[in-house]
């Protein structure tokens, strides 16, 4: 790939999240490749990132775009469309909403690493607009919306070349709503940085974007009513919302800078999953801790936490279902060596060796 102009794309820049994480490896990959966004938030990435040249779209000019950035989802696909990108041979996106639509030249290679298909377009629409938290304007608008927004969904998934899912779990839905086959590399964890200690409180810990697919809400209902210390990392709409229903028992923390995030993890009794993650690099950030985790028994946990020896699954999501999980973690004692082992199968370096590999075949491939 000595000679190829490599663009590297990704959907926005507000937090450092495991997407963002995951474009951190192919910066290193592809270190003179320029970066699109739709936006960035200067300040919000580590150093490597921070110090290269990001492009961003007209979204990033628009007013009161650090609070209310989400309200201009419907303009999201024109903003990617618009980027330029006839100079480069191979573009890499990095996706969970609009980046694998932007339109690469006719002979270019476009690989698209997908962390979800949209969610709010598909499989999590009802947590995000369901008709009865929606006001009257909203049942009559977003609907439309969303609709166009599937549309445009599938037909720019024929603008990529070779899909790569963070999870089986996400493959089944790129086959199942773009109707095309994608190869699973998962994501990284960085087990150097998150290691384990010998100090253990007697807290359970969520971290998480305060959002309505990650059902911390339920997780709430079943701390307050067994009285369990639970501290909450994150930000997100939801949190206002979340925060009233909480007892005196559950902290919110907001965003913890990587260090304080680390000692958290570290003295944790246990991390609760208490939705369908997509991959969910948070339980592996845990159990490369050594801390093991209770997460809900589908999706990216399947694949990550190993029932009894690296955490619990409940099976329903429900209060009953995650009282069961809670009841069945305190008969059980686990190793914190065992869990961290687990968590290395998926470390930095295994995952740059793979998707380093992977861009060399694809590229090849193309070129052959």
């Amino acid at each position: 790939m000595e000679n190829a102009r490599v663009a590297l794309v990704h959907d926005w820049f507000p937090v450092r999240r495991g997407g963002e994480k995951v474009l951190e490896v192919f910066a290193e990959i592809f270190p003179e490749a320029p970066i699109y966004a739709l936006f960035h938030f200067p300040g919000s990435q580590v150093e490597e990132i921070e110090k290269r040249k990001i492009r961003t779209s007209f979204i990033q000019r628009l007013p009161f775009l650090e609070k209310k950035f989400r309200h201009y989802l419907p303009l999201f696909p024109l903003a990617a469309e618009l980027f330029d990108l006839q100079e480069y041979d191979f573009i890499i996106s990095s996706s969970h909403c609009v980046a694998k639509g932007v339109i690469p030249r006719p002979d270019a290679l476009h690989v698209c690493y997908v962390h979800s298909p949209m969610r709010y377009a598909w499989n999590q629409y009802y947590a995000y607009f369901s008709p009865d938290k929606l006001g009257f304007l909203r049942r009559i608008f977003i609907p439309p919306i969303i609709h166009h927004l599937r549309l445009w969904d599938e037909s720019s998934s024929h603008r990529v070349d070779n899909f790569i899912a963070n999870s089986k779990s996400v493959a089944q839905r790129i086959n199942r709503y773009y109707r095309r086959d994608a190869d699973v590399i998962y994501p990284p964890v960085d087990t150097q940085f998150f290691e384990p200690a010998e100090q253990e409180d007697e807290y359970y810990l969520i971290v998480s974007a305060l959002v309505p697919y990650k059902n911390i809400d339920l997780a709430i209902e079943v701390f307050t009513r067994k009285g369990l210390p639970l501290k909450i990392v994150g930000q997100g709409p939801d949190y206002k919302k979340l925060k009233r229903k909480a007892k005196t028992n559950i902290q919110f923390l907001g965003f913890l800078e990587a260090e304080d995030l680390l000692h958290i993890y570290q003295r944790a009794k246990a991390l609760i999953i208490p939705g369908e993650e997509d991959f969910g690099i948070n339980s592996l950030e845990s159990q490369a801790c050594g801390v093991p985790v209770i997460a809900y028994g589908r999706g990216g946990a399947t694949e990550t936490v190993i029932p009894e020896k690296t955490g619990i699954l409940f099976p329903d999501l429900n209060v009953q279902s995650l009282l069961g999980a809670l009841d069945k973690f305190k008969d059980i004692t686990f190793n914190k060596i065992s869990i961290r082992d687990n968590a290395l199968r998926f470390s930095r370096d295994i995952f740059k060796e793979k998707i380093s590999a992977y861009f060399r075949e694809k590229w090849y491939d193309y070129k052959s």
